[in-house]
């Protein structure tokens, strides 16, 4: 029996080898168990997911759970993004949510994330108390489940169709009108993923025309390594737009949580700036004020933001586990991570793929700029901030090593700039001079050692992430 643990955001396994029938039922038992003791069981639970292989099954069997547990069921009748499904948690009022996905994780991975009343990630105390139900009703087998047909004909399963709700709410976010009359030629990636087809409706029936490539269901996910939309995976696309003929790329991940933005030259905007446009474009052009959240793997320029625009930027460990709670006690305009992930205040406290989308287009739409004109205008504002990646496989055996060896390490300088600190907020950071910084952290959804960095240029950046391998003992 595998030990079912919950990362960064959900449980995610290998199909067929962990992520099993019987262990979803497990992890669904656990589940309800955890609804009924947060007193929510009465309010009903909605369950969603993705395109991936028998994502739909797996739903099915987690309603059939639900169900013999006297829970009523509001299970999607197709795949969907991920906060469309939070979205349908929140307006429906639910005790909380289920969504089958393995998010932007490779083909063989599914996984089982929560959602809890509010609409957002299982906070740390949630995914604890279902974890800690699991070693007894593993031992005990005592695992209900009702055929699904039988809990249909009982009204206590019923079909839903969230998508015309929730895309009404996101359109109602942004000037649609004004986007869909701004006459851009927009491509979109779905990368086969459960946004497929969403953000062309949300834009179409205007001057603004989008043409969307990977917009069908592929469990393969074939020609990229997964559907993460970041640089190495969005190759096609960057090449047509860099054919020229489109002002923008949009790109969402398997669940349409995260987003990738390309520039009208085909080039991939990092993660970093992206978010760092959002908060801009919520700043300077919505006028909002408040606090803002980011990851501890989110730039600087964040920083700098919040001091030009007088507004408090707290910071916290990855994942929106922590991000949510975090945006939702103190009000936050939005809250972002290195993954591609960003929330916004008024929406759910989870991140959106397509609502960034949509704010990225309002942002053109409203200034007459492009992408890489938008970026221009931020690095005047706070100074051009460069940022790569590297992800280095690992076996659970090497973990350890890895870390006494990081843990171990004082550097006095890493890419020729002075050490200047360092904490294990979440992984180990080093501060550089200049405000510039390299972290290191194992993945909390993968089996990867991720090294990032963030410096005033790209061969600085390189040299950092050579740096971070060689204090970690490894290679790419």
């Amino acid at each position: 029996m595998t030990d079912i643990r919950f990362g960064t955001d959900g449980w995610r396994a290998l199909i067929a080898d962990d992520f099993t029938f019987e262990n979803v039922r497990l992890v669904a038992q656990a589940t309800a168990e955890w609804l009924k003791r947060d007193q929510r069981a009465a309010d009903g639970v909605v369950v969603g997911y993705d395109t991936r292989f028998l994502s739909g099954s797996f739903a099915a069997a987690v309603a059939e759970v639900m169900a013999a547990n006297d829970i009523k069921v509001a299970l999607s009748s197709s795949f969907l993004p991920t906060p469309a499904l939070s979205f349908a948690v929140r307006e429906r009022k639910a005790g909380g949510g289920v969504m089958i996905t393995a998010s932007h994780n490779p083909a063989r991975w599914n996984g089982f994330k929560v959602k809890p009343w509010f609409g957002g990630s299982a906070p740390p105390e949630v995914t604890a108390t279902i974890e800690g139900a699991l070693p007894r009703i593993i031992a005990s087998g005592d695992v209900a489940y009702t055929p699904l047909g039988e809990a249909e004909a009982a009204g206590i399963v019923e079909r839903i169709d969230p998508r015309n709700a929730y895309l009404k709410a996101i359109s109602a976010y942004v000037d649609i009108e004004g986007i869909r009359n701004a006459g851009f030629s927009v491509l979109i990636d779905s990368m086969f993923g459960a946004a497929q087809g969403w953000i062309g409706r949300t834009i179409a029936d205007g001057a603004t025309h989008a043409v969307e490539i990977h917009g069908e269901r592929n469990p393969a996910f074939p020609g990229i390594r997964a559907p993460e939309p970041i640089a190495p995976n969005l190759g096609e696309a960057m090449g047509m737009i860099a054919d020229g003929g489109y002002d923008v790329g949009l790109a969402t991940d398997g669940d349409g949580d995260r987003f990738g933005l390309i520039d009208e030259h085909g080039r991939f905007i990092t993660q970093l700036q992206t978010f760092a446009l959002l908060v801009y474009y919520f700043l300077e052009v919505r006028g909002e004020r408040g606090s803002i959240v980011r990851s501890v793997t989110m730039t600087k320029m964040i920083d700098r933001l919040g001091e030009l625009y007088g507004c408090e930027v707290h910071e916290t460990p990855v994942g929106f586990k922590f991000l949510g709670p975090k945006m939702t006690a103190s009000d936050a305009i939005i809250a972002g991570e290195e993954s591609g992930g960003y929330a916004f205040r008024g929406h759910v406290p989870e991140r959106d793929g397509l609502l960034s989308a949509l704010c990225i287009l309002d942002f053109m739409a409203k200034t007459g700029k492009r992408p890489s004109e938008l970026l221009a205008d931020l690095y005047e504002k706070v100074g051009p901030h460069e940022y790569d990646r590297v992800d280095i496989t690992v076996r659970t055996e090497e973990k350890d090593g890895i870390e006494e060896r990081v843990k171990a390490s004082a550097p006095a300088t890493i890419a020729g700039l002075r050490v200047e600190s360092r904490d294990n907020v979440d992984g180990y950071r080093f501060h550089l001079e200049g405000g510039w910084w390299l972290l290191m952290r194992f993945s909390g959804t993968e089996p990867l050692l991720r090294i990032y960095a963030e410096m005033p240029s790209p061969q600085l950046v390189q040299e950092a992430l050579a740096a971070g391998q060689e204090i970690a003992g490894v290679t790419l």
